[in-house]
């Protein structure tokens, strides 16, 4: 196993060296690049030991101040080099070799296919050149590079292009200079021959910047939505925020080996194709909306990361909750804001809350960490962002604007803390936000409990609400959090609704409300105001009236889903159950009423999935929620039919929308459950015009099981055989598959010649689909589930531990299964953990797991 390293918040100290510029120079070649820094570095102590980050280097040669500096000069180890620094100014060069051909990893200098590409966040840099890898050492980098002209027309890295020029032997150099002081980790470099789209932006203080996305080679049409959403980023940015851009040019290159979804290296964003490609022969609108919000995100760090950027990975929040909160907010104003926010919350409700239940549990700044890569998780990106819109919703919009104005009045340039950015938030808008700051140290999902009284008397309707967050194993102890909570109370008699925010800052509060003639019913945390559990008793009645007359469109959503969820856990209970036929006739209203946005329609008919059952289950029994789920879903099939027969024609017969595409795309999933229907699954794939048509076809036959699906699943791989991003889709569908032979089929498609774990995303493709969305036989009770897992993360280990850590995600909750399943899939954890190669990253995630 590997030793490994705790690393301590409360251990952090200021940097007692300062690299103020650094100059690269790369001579490209598959196993044996050439890397040159030369660095001005600054003492700023009496300490005159400098230590700097190196992995996986092969050193050629060390000068300092000119001279050559020989072995007994410098301490060199697998994980650094450590030499004095007599002077208090001093240009160090450091000459390095290193073989991104077969750095797997996918960390430092690789190939992705044919092309050099670089990834160094978190701590990629010191793979490249030995360096003081840490966010809170920011340096102007200059960087030449070299390589065979005709391979590698295009040499790219940071900033704007400087010189450029030929060289002997058939090679030429391209050198770029990037104005603005920045961490090692937002270093980038690409190199390769790729088709261009060009285009470009004036900002509002009237400079023209050049924008280019570089695809590979025949791939240049499906670049224009990237290209348009970037446009609009850059737009929306200066509109909402103030922020224009800062450089010349920007720059996205498209690959499709890489571990994240995208890069926000300053000036040269390197992203995973999956979030630049889309056309709609091959995009689903899904995917449109995601390549669009990923180039969001990534150009808003251009100032939330780059120009203001964490002092230490702990930070990792301020820079990541803060960005997915604006390109969240971008989205809703660029779609249905009600739908973004469902399905913002969707992911949470099922992944998050599911994460802040397990051993990985943390708080949104952690306060140790062993292996970085391990705290790019939902909580820091998506809880993170919650904990923004909470403060959002405290301070209003703007106040909000107020606080990111000072906070880049003050901050520019610079490496800060989240107290630096909360701060900001509380001296703008004059708010006292030190209780809400107990959100970035403590871990766990809070319960908020409710309680209601209605005096008939004084016509006074209470409310009590207390909020309790359950011990987690590195915090025994929590505290009262400052939440906001947003109602609705709807008048039964008048059919009016007050919209109320109330601010729970202890463990219990009550707000009384005058002058109802009745109780009136209350539609709780709207907008999902924060990142809550609740725990508050209504009636189906109540929550059918929430449904229909609340204003907020998320507590109609929310009404809707506690319905499925309350009568899913009855079943569970008593899988004998009779489901009441007022629950047919509540979403009969959703399917006819004209007045609902047709994408609302279909989140409102979406059921819960398995992993948010199974996170508000005490101990998950995975069949029993199987079971109900599906006896659920047959049941709305049957006292729906008619009407969803109706609503699928109608989405068909008129102008197809991605909205009126999201309804046919769930009607047709209910209607697939009969045998009826079975033909219309089969029509729906040949008359698709598109991609999201032809998934809605493919999912539904491989979610029931229809005999048609081999057919189906054979014509698509012929169409698509070629075109990577799709034949990924190809795969999940194919994890997914409901069969008895599930797990031959699994053995063969990884022995297919287009599948390799070498590939990030065609390992997330199968293995990460079968064991995230394949419940039924992930779970399967013979274990064959977990051992198929098992056996991959074994390989991934010494491939590529990044790709690993996150596979392994659901063995960590072993402990809530029923014992069976536990003590099985704690198995494959003893197994991994005995490996003698164990990789930082799975040994951090298996031993907060088993210990």
């Amino acid at each position: 196993m590997t030793q490994s390293t705790t690393r301590y918040l409360s251990d952090y100290k200021a940097p007692e060296f300062q690299i103020s510029t650094v100059n690269l120079t790369f001579s490209l070649n598959d196993t044996e690049t050439h890397v040159v820094n030369e660095m001005a570095i600054k003492r700023l102590t009496e300490n005159t030991q400098l230590q700097l980050d190196g992995e996986h280097l092969t050193l050629l040669k060390v000068t300092l101040n000119g001279e050559q500096l020989s072995a007994a000069q410098y301490q060199l180890s697998e994980t650094g080099l450590i030499l004095s620094l007599p002077e208090e100014d001093n240009v160090l060069v450091i000459e390095t070799q290193i073989d991104p051909l077969n750095n797997t990893a996918l960390e430092g200098l690789f190939k992705s296919g044919d092309a050099f590409c670089t990834q160094c966040e978190a701590e990629g840099f010191r793979r490249i050149t030995y360096y003081m890898d840490r966010p809170d050492v920011m340096a102007t980098f200059t960087t030449k590079v070299i390589a065979e002209q005709e391979q590698f027309p295009q040499l790219l890295s940071n900033g704007n292009k400087v010189d450029s020029g030929q060289l002997d032997g058939g090679k030429h150099f391209v050198t770029w200079h990037d104005p603005y002081p920045k961490p090692a980790y937002l270093f980038a470099l690409v190199a390769g021959d790729f088709d261009l789209l060009s285009d470009s932006f004036k900002t509002s203080e009237g400079r023209n910047v050049a924008l280019e996305i570089f695809v590979d080679k025949g791939n240049l049409s499906k670049a224009h939505h990237a290209m348009t959403s970037l446009k609009k980023s850059m737009q929306w940015d200066e509109e909402v925020f103030g922020l224009a851009y800062d450089l010349d040019i920007y720059m996205i290159v498209a690959v499709d080996f890489f571990n994240m979804g995208a890069m926000e290296n300053k000036g040269l964003n390197v992203f995973n194709s999956k979030y630049v490609l889309a056309n709609e022969d091959t995009a689903t609108d899904t995917d449109y909306f995601n390549v669009e919000a990923v180039i969001a995100h990534e150009y808003f760090h251009n100032w939330t990361g780059n120009r203001v950027t964490c002092r230490d990975w702990f930070q990792l929040s301020l820079k990541e909750g803060l960005t997915v909160f604006r390109d969240q907010q971008f989205s809703a104003d660029m779609h249905s804001a009600a739908v973004t926010r469902i399905q913002n919350v969707r992911v949470l409700r099922a992944h998050q809350f599911a994460e802040d239940a397990s051993p990985m549990a943390h708080p949104i700044r952690p306060e140790k960490v062993m292996e970085m890569n391990n705290f790019y998780t939902l909580t820091v990106y998506e809880k993170g962002s919650e904990v923004i819109r909470m403060m959002h919703t405290l301070l209003g919009q703007e106040n909000f604007r107020k606080g990111m104005d000072l906070y880049f009045e003050r901050f520019d340039g610079m490496a800060v803390t989240c107290d630096d950015f909360v701060n900001a938030m509380a001296d703008a808008s004059n708010k006292d936000l030190s209780l809400f700051k107990r959100w970035y140290s403590q871990s766990g999902t809070p319960m908020l409990s409710v309680n209601e009284t209605f005096d008939d008397g004084s016509k006074a309707y209470k409310i009590e609400v207390s909020q309790l967050t359950e011990s987690t194993k590195q915090q025994p102890e929590k505290y009262p959090l400052h939440i906001p909570i947003k109602v609705e109370l709807i008048n039964g008699s008048t059919g009016a609704v007050e919209a109320h925010l109330l601010e729970l800052t202890s463990e219990s509060q009550v707000w009384t409300f005058d002058g109802y003639e009745e109780k009136p019913v209350m539609a709780f945390l709207g907008d999902f105001s924060a990142p809550v559990k609740v725990s508050f008793e209504q009636s189906d009645d109540e929550l059918i009236t929430i449904m229909q007359k609340a204003n907020n469109t998320f507590c109609q959503w929310d009404a809707g889903q506690k319905l499925f969820t309350r009568y899913i856990f009855r079943l569970i209970e008593d899988p004998n159950y009779q489901l009441p036929e007022q629950l047919i006739n509540a979403f009969k209203d959703v399917l006819s009423n004209e007045a609902l946005d047709t994408a609302l329609k279909a989140e409102q008919l979406t059921l819960p999935g398995f992993g948010e059952i199974a996170d508000n289950a005490k101990v998950i029994e995975p069949e029993k929620i199987i079971d109900a789920l599906n006896t659920l879903k047959q049941f709305l099939a049957n006292g729906l039919s008619e009407h969803l027969l109706t609503a699928y024609r109608n989405c068909q017969s008129g102008e197809r929308t991605p909205q009126t595409r999201s309804l046919a795309s769930v009607c047709l999933s209910y209607l697939a459950v009969n045998a009826a229907n079975h033909e219309l699954v089969e029509a729906h794939y040949q008359a698709g015009e598109n991609m999201t048509e032809n998934l809605a076809a493919l999912n539904a036959a491989t979610n029931q099981g229809l005999s048609v699906r081999d057919s189906l699943m054979a014509d698509f791989e012929r169409k698509w055989l070629d075109t990577t991003l799709v034949m990924d889709k190809w795969f999940s569908l194919q994890a997914m598959q409901q069969g008895d032979d599930t797990f031959e089929n699994l053995k063969a498609l990884l022995a297919r010649e287009d599948f390799s774990l070498n590939n990030p995303n065609r390992a997330r493709s199968l293995i990460g689909a079968f064991s995230m969305n394949n419940p039924k036989h992930f779970h399967c009770s013979t274990g064959r589930g977990y051992e198929f897992l098992g056996d991959q993360l074994e390989k991934l280990n010494t491939i590529n531990p990044q790709v690993a850590a996150r596979l392994i995600t659901p063995l960590l909750a072993f402990k809530q299964y029923e014992p069976k399943r536990q003590a099985m899939m704690k198995a494959q954890l003893v197994k991994l953990r005995s490996l003698d190669n164990l990789s930082k990253d799975l040994t951090e995630k298996i031993n907060a797991a088993l210990d």
